[in-house]
């Protein structure tokens, strides 16, 4: 092979450059400007150009597979075979898949395998060894990235956009160049044989190319890994056994907690029956802290209902270090102290398979009341029928809905009265207020968090027609990562990269059936029993706005609450110490659970 021959082991996305090599000057100032504004197009705007990105790489997948299959000097059959393979793969991305766009991600992961596999084969058949090394190194890139791309579905999108994006521009740009300089010389000069320094550099290129695609895949090896090991860790505790109960509120197993006790207590979880938001059985699981100290007789019940922390099964905060501590349940150790027993709830879907019931009433509270059943099938523990709810955010939702259908559901149970901190109590309200806010990334994934539980549990809400098109695998994908893992930064910038072009999500969600079950799912009593409502007056998550409007219709509606707004304190820091919100839930709640005449409890006080 002489050094100005072309090299018969071109990778497979480079046939187009060769083929418009010798092209009149017109035709390359054509295609090179097509080709620029393309790339520019997919990298700038990857939502939008989704279906030009599906048409280019089939085209592309396709014209590669046709070059390998006549264009080549090389006729051995794994050539033959590689790009038979393309064909295919373009074929079925633009007859198969290219219509929903839903496959794109999966179909893009394995091009980049197949491509690296073509590479590894290069390596093989490549003369010179620099050839040899950048072919071992783009192969072994393509093969990471292809493995990494199954691993974070909706980032491969725009991963491979930018790449083929950037791979466009190049292209259109010296092609662009190319054509121009010889309309300038009115001809297409012939490229001379590359002399020894030439080559020598160009083999030094290739090395340095080499080195970076060593690097970058690396690195990116290294990043997933360490956004893997950030993730919860689901153990076998929370997979339920083949035949499970078939009433709900019934004890499957118990095991110790690993996690950080509160002094004075022991900490178990759960895994129990229950039903899910639309009354089908279903499993969950569940932490149940007891005081130490003995005390006569059966123990008082709070049943504990966590804010939003994601909607994966992963995101249970039984699963967490710290959820058993005085940081994450509010007032935990002066509950132990008076001798109550905690129950707290993942609700199903968390911890346990199932569809989480974000913002779902029904399916919240029946997670809750039945973790306070099977709680009262410990051995060595008594517990009381008398039980108060208390909850934060989504939480106060649930232990709003708690009290509302207790006595139908759990008629075994008393529940004596309700303390709810910066509740959500009318989700319709709150997603038009959010909506209403200028998108960003963190509204992108809590929309999801919402939308993709709901469409699970109604069958007539419709993931696509609320998501732009081909987007709902990465909506559906941001709704697997917890907001306390670092894979999060992975929806945040996924978020980032399509809307830069425009929104996720189409028009209003919060219309049609989404709407119409959203405002189903408002805590609008009766409660008949007292209630405790508290906020801080910077929350930056629920407006302070609705929660006054809430304790405005409590009261015209002769409900028996206490509430209270303290300013300065913002969503989370009410909940936690030294907030000034505890001691009044402390004495609250000894009022309630011992039904003190000396505390007021039958009207409407601040």
């Amino acid at each position: 092979m002489t050094p100005s021959s072309p090299t018969r082991t071109a990778p497979r996305w480079s046939a187009l450059p060769r083929i418009v090599a010798s092209a009149p000057p017109v035709v390359l100032v054509v295609v090179g400007a097509l080709a620029l504004l393309l790339g520019l197009l997919i990298v700038i705007r990857p939502l939008t150009s989704l279906l030009v990105l599906t048409v280019y790489v089939g085209l592309s997948a396709i014209f590669a597979g046709v070059v390998g299959l006549v264009g080549w000097r090389d006729r051995s059959w794994p050539r033959r075979a590689f790009s038979l393979v393309w064909v295919v793969a373009g074929l079925a991305i633009l007859i198969g898949f290219g219509g929903t766009l839903e496959a794109l991600p999966s179909l893009l992961a394995f091009l980049l395998l197949l491509g690296g596999l073509a590479s590894l084969f290069d390596v093989v058949a490549s003369e010179r060894v620099s050839a040899r090394v950048l072919a071992l190194a783009w192969g072994g890139a393509q093969l990471v990235f292809g493995i990494l791309a199954f691993t974070w579905p909706d980032v491969t999108v725009l991963v491979v956009a930018l790449v083929f994006g950037v791979r466009t521009i190049v292209f259109g740009a010296t092609t662009l160049i190319r054509g121009a300089r010889a309309l300038v010389r009115r001809s297409v000069h012939e490229p001379k044989p590359p002399s020894r320094r030439a080559l020598a550099w160009a083999a030094a290129g290739r090395y340095a190319l080499s080195a970076v695609l060593v690097a970058t895949a690396a690195g990116g090896w290294a990043l997933n890994s360490w956004l893997a090991d950030g993730a919860p860790n689901v153990d076998a505790f929370y997979d339920p056994p083949a035949v499970v109960p078939y009433e709900h509120g019934e004890l499957i197993r118990v095991d110790d907690f690993t996690g950080q006790h509160p002094p004075g207590a022991d900490v178990r979880r759960i895994l129990y029956t229950t039903r899910d938001a639309v009354g089908q059985p279903a499993v969950a699981s569940a932490l149940v802290i007891v005081p130490e100290r003995p005390r006569a007789g059966a123990r008082p019940v709070i049943a504990w209902n966590h804010g939003t922390t994601g909607v994966a099964r992963g995101c249970a905060p039984s699963l967490r270090e710290a959820s058993a501590t005085r940081w994450a349940i509010p007032g935990l150790n002066d509950a132990i102290a008076k001798g109550w027993v905690v129950v707290a709830s993942d609700y199903s879907g968390q911890g346990a398979p199932g569809v989480f019931p974000y913002l779902i009433g029904r399916g919240e509270a029946r997670s809750s009341l039945d973790a306070v059943l099977a709680a009262r099938q410990l051995e060595g523990v008594a517990l009381s029928p008398r039980t108060v709810a208390w909850g934060h955010s989504q939480g106060g939702h649930a232990a709003l809905w708690m009290t509302e259908i207790a006595g139908e559901y759990a008629p075994e149970l008393t529940v004596v009265g309700a303390a709810v901190i910066a509740p959500v109590v009318d989700p319709l309200a709150l997603a038009e207020e959010i909506d209403a806010d200028d998108a960003n990334p963190l509204l992108s994934i809590l929309t999801s968090w919402v939308l993709v539980p709901y469409a699970d549990t109604y069958p007539d809400v419709n993931l696509r027609d609320y998501v732009a098109p081909g987007a709902e695998a990465i909506v559906r994908e941001m709704t697997q990562r917890c907001p306390t893992e670092p894979g999060v930064v992975v929806s945040v910038a996924t978020s980032l990269g399509v809307s830069a072009d425009r929104p996720l999500y189409l028009g209003d969600v919060t219309s049609g059936p989404l709407g119409e079950h959203l405002a189903e799912n408002a805590a609008t009593g009766p409660w008949r029993v007292p209630l405790l409502v508290a906020w801080g007056e910077a929350d930056e998550v629920i407006p302070p706005r609705l929660q006054g409007e809430f304790v405005e219709r409590l009261c015209s509606e002769g409900e028996r609450v206490r509430w209270s707004a303290y300013g300065g304190y913002e969503h989370l820091p009410i909940l936690q110490p030294p907030s000034r919100f505890l001691p009044l839930l402390m004495n609250w709640t000894d009022a309630v659970l011992t039904e003190s005449e000396s505390y007021p409890l039958d009207d409407c006080t601040r």
